[in-house]
């Protein structure tokens, strides 16, 4: 098992120091400019649009809402790597590590606004709701279906099995530090609650998102802020502590300016998935006017992500003054950090949330796959078996070594983003094109703009929902 672990390891240190960071950093700035930084540009849209969704006026279909597409992606996005791969990435990267999560969910935000436009503009019709994604573009944009397929395989593995063997590692590593209860119980009760729920579809998923995600987010983040407040004369040392670390200034305190880069990037990514062509799959499954509309909305929850809740995170540690090179890492060291300022009842509060953080980041784990084997085919007995294997992963998580699952983690993630950034970048023309027809209609002073495929003849056979 070690000599896999670090053969994997060998791996993932090619794909991401020479490879991905570049790429990751360059499609992120050629993205913001084009766009002329929309990220920022219409960051009140996002909100505005967030509620908007033409389901009300279909009420004799089931559609998936904007607020429900956001959610089963945000259900994704938090998750472990909020709790856990923040202070895995403080632990090796130093405090630095925080910074440089900060830059590429700014600067990832443009890559989400560009592939879940995407996703919107060439999503098909299926049984119950709208279903897309990069596999979707890959096909009816490049007219490459074996990238499709390519990628379909890649988010299957990554998703439904490599992210959610972290969930179900991370919780149960949490439940015993807090409770005392076994990895083997955690990852039996964990199993058959996925189970039950994943065998429901799609709808019963958005539902339970919908509950789950807006509450459990609230909390964490009102619980960071008292924290942050009992500790406002730090905020500033913790502030000029990250930055610092960030360029290798403090080299005592936290580690070299690569490490910090590699592993601020490396859980940044794996916390908001900008570019990674994950949140395009449920952004495609809303029924809204326009596709930039759901763009924004998808851009929206990489802020929600990292700013807001990887920044608590961060902000708890940090401002704790627990021992960063001590034997705590993971989920463990936040919880340290919580029993130093509230007591006991911290760590218990962790693993508590991070039940909530995990359990929903699976759900919509499981789903990305599911409507990628549907696009490589329609077999029911495919579905299942998936559905079975899923299960799997979240048992074998649970008993499987920390460094294993976030190895395997990191190389189904590093090959799944450099597919999906290569099609974003050769079909972003046509995001670029509804971004100006969207701002047009604003300027104008249409209130809820309006898109029809005649607008675009070059591509209007391909694309069939407008």
């Amino acid at each position: 098992m070690e000599t896999l672990n670090s053969f994997i390891t060998g791996i993932n240190d090619i794909i991401w120091t020479y490879v991905l960071i570049a790429v990751l950093i360059g499609c992120g700035l050629w993205f913001s400019l084009r766009t002329r930084f929309i990220q920022f540009r219409l960051f009140r849209e996002m909100f505005r649009t967030l509620g908007d969704s033409t389901s009300r006026l279909n009420e004799h279909e089931q559609h998936i809402s904007s607020f429900q597409a956001f959610t089963i992606s945000l259900a994704s996005r938090v998750g472990t790597g909020n709790l856990a791969g923040v202070a895995t990435a403080i632990t090796v990267g130093g405090p630095g590590a925080v910074f440089w999560m900060w830059v590429i969910a700014l600067l990832g935000a443009s890559s989400s606004f560009v592939e879940s436009t995407l996703a919107q503009l060439f999503k098909v019709k299926g049984a119950h709701s709208f279903i897309g994604g990069p596999a979707y573009y890959m096909e009816k944009g490049l007219k490459k279906r074996w990238m499709g397929i390519l990628f379909a395989v890649l988010i299957t593995l990554t998703f439904g099995f490599a992210f959610n063997s972290v969930q179900s590692n991370t919780l149960s590593a949490a439940f015993q530090n807090a409770f005392g209860v076994s990895h083997v119980w955690m990852g039996v009760v964990l199993t058959i609650s996925t189970l039950l729920v994943i065998f429901g579809g799609v709808h019963r998923i958005a539902r339970v998102s919908s509950i789950i995600v807006p509450v459990m987010a609230l909390g964490y983040v009102l619980l960071a802020l008292f924290i942050v407040l009992l500790n406002l004369h730090h905020l500033p040392a913790v502030l000029t502590q990250i930055v610092e670390n960030a360029f290798g200034m403090n080299q005592a305190a936290g580690g070299t300016l690569g490490a910090a880069l590699m592993q601020g990037i490396r859980r940044g990514l794996f916390s908001n998935e900008a570019g990674m062509g994950s949140a395009p799959n449920a952004a495609a499954t809303a029924h809204v006017t326009h596709p930039v509309k759901q763009g924004l909305i998808q851009t929206l929850g990489v802020f929600s992500d990292t700013l807001l809740i990887c920044s608590c995170t961060a902000f708890i540690i940090l401002c704790s003054g627990v021992d960063l090179q001590g034997a705590a890492d993971g989920v463990q060291l936040t919880q340290n950090a919580l029993t130093s300022q509230v007591g006991h009842i911290g760590g218990a509060y962790v693993a508590i949330s991070l039940l909530f953080f995990a359990y929903s980041s699976i759900l919509g784990n499981y789903y990305y796959g599911e409507a990628n084997l549907q696009f490589i085919t329609g077999k029911k007995w495919v579905l299942q078996t998936y559905r079975l294997l899923v299960g799997g992963m979240v048992m074998f998580g649970s008993v499987a070594s920390l460094r294993l699952v976030w190895s395997l983690a990191d190389l189904t993630m590093g090959l799944m983003a450099l597919c999906n950034l290569t099609a974003i970048v050769l079909l972003g023309k046509y995001a670029f094109r509804l971004a100006d027809d969207y701002c047009r209609q604003k300027r104008q002073g249409v209130k809820t703009p309006v898109f029809h495929k005649e607008e675009m003849k070059d591509i209007e056979a391909e694309i069939e929902c407008w």
